[in-house]
């Protein structure tokens, strides 16, 4: 810091006596920043403005052009005089493995030996042929045109025609002379830099630049297309040492790792074989980074592990293809749909290559988990909502969030619970237990006999998982220990349900060790996950297997890709050598869902669904069977027994037909036969009802 300094003169006395002045003189004592500053600051403002950046950009581009596309027209110059693009395929089929390709490549490169050596040495020979060509052609050009003066003379008497051809011809050729010296001198000034030109346009066909210096609109690439040289230059830039080394050594350049690029759906799909050294996961792991190499976004690239040796298969999306819808289902546009539980496909969406991905739920336990609001109900009641347009298979619903997600389920449903509350945890637990029961009754059946599917759906199972209520014996419902009845009953069921066609199917949120335990989450044929939080979630929800395969929800967007499912199963047609695929799932809103119930319900002679479990109160059997007969004209006698077991398990669950018949003998509502097969009436049932009643008579009662 520099400060002014004040001096004070004092005027010299002159000769003649005067007042003497006093002048103040105030100097900057700071010196002026020194040129060479000044020169500094001022190049440092110009060499970073955007102006100057622009321009560098354009010189280094245009320079690159002409540098580039000289190396690229030497290199085809010598590719076309040598077998250097021989022995790259030689070399490029050897590393694949394909001996038989490299065989004949080596064919070709010894045919174009032979050729070259032909023209070789007819070059030795050319000159004295083409000396003996002129001369001949010379003395018959000239021999010619004098026979052409002859005929002139001739026809026209006039002997110094003998030689007008021979002088014309002599003539045009001096012409010509005249125009090669004219035209020389300038061609020769300008040729240089026609030859730049045309270096400059191969180049810039070939952005033969540093991506730096490139245009901005070139430099985006937003949804260009994929070609083999964009997804060389992609994986050569991923920062795997290895990997760019071996590109750099391959003759090449990397395009004998890549397979067809193949057009599937809304992107292509492409194999990459990746060098010695460089393991499937290392690539895998560089997701975002690879996706910003092909200029896209992540979610549009997905890498999967297929069954050939240390190969990545690449599924590259058009540019902004995911985020536009897929359409409405199946189930909502065809009313005449059907669905077969053992034969028929679920149409649940579509995988990523725009095919129909239909789900086969036959004998398959299924748990579906996600983020909360991604569509984790809306995909599974879709699956539910298809397999109820088959009349043989009975539902029994718990929704323990109860909002209503599934109230078309009731007059479809034998069991509709809806609720979060611990007294809805109970009864969603009885649902489960009473699931056991039957299947075990099944199992004790004769060999071979096949019986109607039971699905005991629970969504929001966390719920019942993290109950804490115990019950009079001291056993939890939740929990995942071996006295925690909703564990052990869904355990059960996976364990022996599905040979008698007793399913469990459980839609949870945020898998976590405590909310969804191993052994339950195991038990599922068939696996489904929306969005994820993180990779460990991701595992638990889909397993190990099938992430270390590609399988990543943890990737997808929330809020986003809702209703884009990663599955694991055995049901979809999943392309050879994964263990995922990835369904964007038809949305069926709450009206078209009503609807399709609506279908459901007329294929059904009435259901009656009950909305609470009963337990402990005494029961009137008479008024239970019409209860659960319902609106139904008649319903079998074993489904009124699985109805009642269902109604108060305490009450009905050990009962048989023989129980049945001696509640209804001598009430005029006896079983009957209809069709060949045991059944009991509805206006039986009423009229007992009713003249009981009238009667005051208490006959029935237990």
């Amino acid at each position: 810091m520099t400060d002014n300094v004040v001096h004070l003169h004092k005027n010299p006395q002159p000769s003649a006596p005067a007042a003497p002045v006093t002048t103040l003189t105030v100097v900057d004592a700071s010196p002026a920043l020194p040129l060479w500053v000044r020169s500094g600051h001022a190049i440092r403002t110009a060499a970073t403005h955007e102006r100057t950046k622009t321009a560098s950009r354009a010189v280094v581009r245009h320079g690159s052009y002409v540098l580039g596309g000289g190396r690229i027209a030497a290199r085809r110059t010598w590719d076309g005089r040598t077998t250097a693009r021989y022995e790259r395929y030689m070399r490029a089929a050897e590393t694949a493995g394909n001996m038989d390709l490299a065989a004949e490549w080596e064919e070709r490169a010894q045919r174009f030996r032979e050729a070259r050596h032909r023209r070789r040495m007819d070059l030795l020979t050319s000159p004295v042929d083409a000396a003996k060509s002129a001369l001949v052609g010379t003395g018959m050009g000239i021999g010619t045109l004098v026979a052409l003066g002859v005929v002139l003379a001739i026809a026209n008497k006039d002997v110094t025609q003998v030689v007008t051809p021979l002088m014309a011809v002599i003539e045009f050729i001096s012409l010509l002379i005249t125009i090669v010296q004219v035209v020389w001198g300038p061609l020769i000034s300008v040729g240089p830099f026609l030859a730049l030109l045309a270096l400059w346009a191969v180049g810039r066909n070939q952005q033969a630049a540093p991506q730096w210096a490139l245009p901005a609109n070139t430099r985006s690439g937003e949804g260009e297309p994929i070609t083999p040289s964009i997804v060389v230059k992609a994986l050569r830039d991923l920062g795997i040492p290895a990997l760019r080394n071996a590109i750099k050594e391959m003759g090449d350049a990397g395009a004998s790792m890549l397979g067809p690029i193949r057009i599937a759906g809304c992107g292509v799909e492409v194999d990459v074989t990746l060098p010695s050294g460089v393991s499937t996961n290392e690539v895998q792991n560089k997701r975002r980074k690879l996706a910003e190499n092909l200029t896209r976004h992540e979610h549009e690239v997905f890498i999967t592990i297929p069954q050939a040796a240390r190969t990545v298969r690449l599924w590259i999306a058009d540019s902004g293809a995911l985020d536009e819808p897929i359409g409405p289902s199946p189930l909502a546009t065809d009313d005449t749909l059907k669905a077969d539980y053992a034969k028929g496909k679920a149409p649940w969406g579509q995988d990523l290559r725009g095919d129909a991905a239909s789900l086969s739920l036959y004998q398959r336990h299924l748990l579906i988990t996600g983020l909360s609001n991604q569509g984790k109900t809306a995909a599974l009641r879709a699956l539910a909502l298809w397999l109820a347009l088959d009349k043989s298979v009975e539902f029994r619903i718990a929704d323990l969030k109860g909002a209503g997600d599934w109230a078309m389920f009731d007059g479809l449903a034998t069991i509709l619970i809806q609720g979060p509350t611990d007294e809805h945890v109970i009864e969603a637990t009885e649902m489960v237990e009473g699931g056991v029961r039957e299947m075990e009754r099944r199992l004790q059946a004769a060999p071979g006999t096949i019986f109607p599917p039971l699905i005991l759906l629970v969504d929001e199972a966390q719920v019942a998982f993290m109950c804490p209520v115990v019950d009079e014996d001291k056993r939890p419902y939740g929990g995942s220990k071996a006295t925690s009845r909703y564990f052990m009953g869904a355990r059960k069921i996976h364990n022996q349900g599905r040979a008698v066609n007793v399913l469990m199917w459980q839609g949870t949120q945020d898998p976590t060790d405590q909310n969804l335990p191993k052994l339950v989450r195991e038990g599922a044929h068939t696996r489904a996950s929306l969005a994820l939080g993180t990779e460990s979630q991701a595992r638990m929800a889909l397993g190990d297997k099938a992430v270390d395969g590609g399988a990543a929800p943890n990737l997808l967007r929330p809020g986003l890709d809702k209703g884009t499912v990663v599955v694991a199963s055995d049901g979809i047609a999943i392309p050879a050598g994964q263990s995922s695929i990835t369904v964007r799932t038809h949305y069926i809103d709450t009206d078209a869902a009503s609807e399709i119930a609506g279908r459901a319900k007329a294929l059904r002679d009435g259901v009656t669904t009950l909305r609470v479990i009963e337990r402990g109160e005494e029961r009137d059997p008479l008024a239970d069977i019409a209860t659960v007969i319902g609106d139904a004209p008649r319903v079998l006698t074993q489904d009124v027994l699985k109805r009642l077991a269902a109604l108060n398990e305490d009450a009905y669950g050990g009962w048989s037909f023989i129980d049945l018949k001696r509640v209804l003998d001598g009430t005029g509502a006896e079983p009957y036969k209809s069709d060949g097969r045991m059944v009991v009436g509805r206006d039986r049932i009423t009229r007992a009802l009713a003249n009981r009643d009238a009667d005051g008579s208490a006959s029935g009662r237990e």
